[in-house]
């Protein structure tokens, strides 16, 4: 009978524990084989019926091909295989055609796969890159028979320690293989055309010539030749060229690229590089004390998630604004924008199965969740604006629905004083001399005449009133308020009035 009011009162606790909530669980489902990051979500109508739907790509399982997945709601409405693993997935409009339909593009190894109403449209391909001519001279050689395969490996190895070109995509691979699949390689391979090809590292849309929400944009990639592309959205041919001190990981960009825009880039080698319209390189470089786990840019900030656990705000010019210290790892970063208040904050999902939503350096709310977050995603999914898509790193995927009585206040994530009120503070000990100096200066001025820090601004004005030559005497009336001399000081010429006065006595002029 006794566990009776014990389940009553733990389910009165989770209804009032939901009821103060911000959010609204629509879906979880643990077992959903969702396996991807922040960068390969997208939330779009791609078939303009106004139903949005999320776009995944997919890295699968071990073991298990990669492919491209689109839900609706919680269920998996097509599924695409993919010929290499995911780098990024972002939607966009290509023109100005009706209807407004946006398109999909998913970058995956060395090409931008373009898809129109959940079908194949285009397929961009990055330029090829030069070979090393010792690897071409080699591979040659393969062709005709004259070379073995085991001095083909020997040959390519000295070739990658000491050539400054890399080796391709085919020569990294047969490095890889075991001795007794050296010649299948070969003979495989050795009547292709030998191509060097650089992959997609990330990849980012930009406004073409108008900041409106349904205006016609381009896409950004970022390679790991260290260069940085603009495609334009029609012809997808290279716009712009960009180079880079390292291979770029994350992209933010605002602006349009006909007007002016800016475009950071965070780098593998742990730098910030901040670009503009008409530069061949970076304009300014942020150097960071740990390696970056995130870029988000709120409004005119950079906010930059590092490996030391932390969060960085930065200019657009390199300067510093705060930091915010995490209780955990963070392993993901998204913007979450509610367009109807206003509001753009950073999400970021921690190890120690948390979500953190921070305005600035103000922690708006935090979420827990059942396990550890890898990607998240914030906008109109369905028919609701506000909604929340999170997978766990076990594969499962999350829905949360933002309550429209919502309201983000400062702090509201956190209950109690800030963890800082609670840091002693090191203030030096009061020192013998300190407290006599204070007791004298503080006899020195109680008392019935003025202290004697009064008595030295005041002894000058004494010495003025029974001045020692005769020609201050003439200025005291000056002194008393009036403007005109003494009587008979000046009376004829200025000349003669200065000849009557002894050398020196002129305005109390000493010799």
């Amino acid at each position: 009978m006794a566990a009776a009011p014990s389940s009553d009162t733990d389910s009165g606790r989770g209804e009032s524990k939901e009821a103060s909530s911000k959010w609204l669980d629509a879906h979880y489902d643990p077992m959903a084989n969702i396996h991807t990051f922040s960068s390969c979500l997208a939330l779009a109508d791609l078939h303009g019926d106004g139903e949005y739907k999320l776009v995944v790509g997919d890295l699968g399982p071990s073991g298990q091909q990669s492919c491209l997945k689109v839900l609706q709601g919680p269920k998996v409405l097509t599924e695409s295989p993919l010929p290499a693993l995911p780098a990024a997935a972002a939607t966009f409009l290509m023109d100005q055609h009706e209807p407004r339909t946006p398109a999909l593009a998913l970058a995956s190894g060395p090409c931008v796969y373009v898809y129109k109403n959940l079908r194949p449209y285009f397929k961009f391909s990055l330029p090829h890159l030069p070979l090393n001519p010792l690897e071409q001279d080699l591979w040659n050689q393969a062709k005709e028979d004259r070379i073995d395969p085991l001095t083909l490996k020997e040959m390519l190895e000295g070739i990658r320690e000491k050539a400054e070109v890399p080796l391709s995509v085919q020569s990294l691979r047969f490095l890889q293989l075991e001795l007794s699949e050296m010649e299948a390689f070969v003979n495989q391979h050795k009547a292709k055309t030998l191509k060097r090809q650089t992959v997609i590292t990330t990849m980012t849309t930009l406004k073409k010539n108008l900041a409106d929400e349904d205006a016609v944009s381009c896409l950004v990639l970022g390679t790991e030749n260290k260069e940085l592309l603009v495609l334009d959205p029609e012809a997808f041919t290279v716009l712009a060229k960009m180079s880079l001190p390292s291979v770029p990981v994350f992209l933010e960009v605002s602006g349009q690229f006909d007007v002016e825009f800016r475009l950071a880039a965070a780098c593998r080698n742990g730098n910030i590089c901040i670009l503009r319209r008409d530069s061949k390189g970076p304009k300014y470089c942020i150097e960071l004390s740990a390696q970056p786990v995130g870029l988000v840019r709120v409004h005119k900030v950079l906010v930059v998630g590092s490996t030391q656990d932390s969060l960085h705000g930065f200019t657009h010019k390199g300067k510093k604004l705060w930091t915010v210290q995490m209780p955990a790892a963070i392993l993901t970063m998204n913007l979450m924008e509610q367009r109807a208040r206003g509001l753009q904050a950073v999400m970021a999902g921690l190890a120690n199965g948390e979500v953190r939503i921070y305005r600035d350096k103000t922690l708006l709310d935090v979420i827990r969740t059942p396990d550890a977050v890898t990607s998240l995603c914030f906008g109109r999914y369905g028919r609701e604006d506000n909604t929340l898509i999170a997978t766990t790193r076990g594969g499962g995927l999350m829905i949360k629905i933002l309550k429209r009585t919502a309201v983000f206040a400062d702090g509201g994530g956190e209950v109690g004083p800030p963890p800082a009120q609670a840091t002693k503070l090191n203030v030096p000990r009061k020192t013998r001399l300190y407290v006599d100096q204070t007791l004298r200066e503080r006899e020195a001025g109680i008392g019935p005449g003025p202290g004697p820090h009064l008595q030295a601004h005041t002894a000058p004005a004494e010495h003025l009133d029974s001045p020692p030559h005769p020609g201050a005497a003439g200025l005291l009336p000056v002194r008393g308020g009036a403007l005109r001399p003494a009587p008979g000081l000046l009376q004829g010429p200025l000349v003669g009035a200065r000849a009557q006065l002894p050398p020196g006595d002129l305005c109390g002029e000493s010799q």
